[in-house]
């Protein structure tokens, strides 16, 4: 029997099958996911609106990759690399343990973890990430404390002084560090200014600071510096994480976690 895709899951494969070629065409996308031609013209062009790949006649082509990260809005984010996300969100959740408080930082990975909660029943999860906050409303029986501040409408997080303020108030067990670019030489990054800051104080409130993200954003720097590499105990990351990387975070004493995609 043959797979239903969600209009969402066929968007996020097509973009997931330009991250591994330069092209796809509305003819192989049609009979990949057993739709209509018109079909596929409509995901190829809510694509494009989106600035997610270029139109051409036929079918798209991948956009071009830019050394510095942008800051995309997390509508566009979601889209990208989904079932590593899954995965790395499932296995990330793995490591919380009964009745500890935890940071989820905002980003679509991290929204990940939230969704893969159900076998605990005493957690305090603080987030400044207002679409993590309903998702956790769902489950009714967490202690969740969302960061007051200003609001990034990109993100749907929280930042600035007030967001800051609060969070030195707590001692957390765990941070789960949404990562844009991560980098051996220059650390971790990320485009905006305000979400490092936050970060920062995410990571200083934190006994232990797990950074997740899929392997798209190794060997990659954003605008501002949020931290070093070796300020990091753990990375969750897939399969596609490049060699290199993989032995310089073993000399790093960094604990590493490979996400397996189902």
């Amino acid at each position: 029997m043959e797979r239903s895709y969600s209009t969402k899951e066929r968007r996020a494969e097509i973009l997931q099958m330009l991250k591994n070629k330069p092209e796809v065409s509305v003819n192989q996308l049609s009979v990949m996911f057993n739709v209509s031609e018109v079909t596929i013209r409509k995901d190829l062009n809510e694509l494009k609106r989106r600035n997610l790949l270029t139109r051409i006649r036929g079918g798209a082509l991948r956009l071009p990759e830019t050394g510095i990260g942008l800051d995309m809005a997390i509508k566009e984010k979601q889209l990208f690399h989904y079932r590593e996300k899954r995965a790395i969100g499932k296995l990330a959740a793995s490591l919380i343990n009964e009745n500890e408080t935890i940071i989820l930082d905002s980003g679509t990975t991290t929204l990940e973890i939230a969704r893969n909660l159900h076998n605990f029943r005493n957690l305090t999860i603080i987030t400044n990430a207002i679409n993590i906050a309903i998702e956790l409303s769902a489950y009714k029986r967490f202690t969740v404390i969302l960061l007051g501040g200003h609001l990034r409408e990109s993100s749907l997080s929280t930042v600035g002084p007030l967001a800051e303020s609060t969070l030195k108030i707590f001692y957390c067990d765990k941070l789960f560090l949404g990562v844009d670019s991560f980098n051996l030489e220059e650390g971790v990054s990320t485009p905006n200014i305000e979400e490092a800051n936050i970060n920062q104080t995410m990571m200083s409130m934190s006994k232990e600071t797990i950074a997740v993200f899929d392997s798209s954003k190794f060997n990659k720097r954003s605008f501002t510096f949020i931290a070093p590499v070796e300020k990091i105990n753990t990375v969750i990351t897939d399969e596609g994480i490049p060699m290199d990387v993989k032995i310089q975070l073993k000399k790093l004493n960094i604990n590493l976690q490979i996400a397996r995609i189902d």
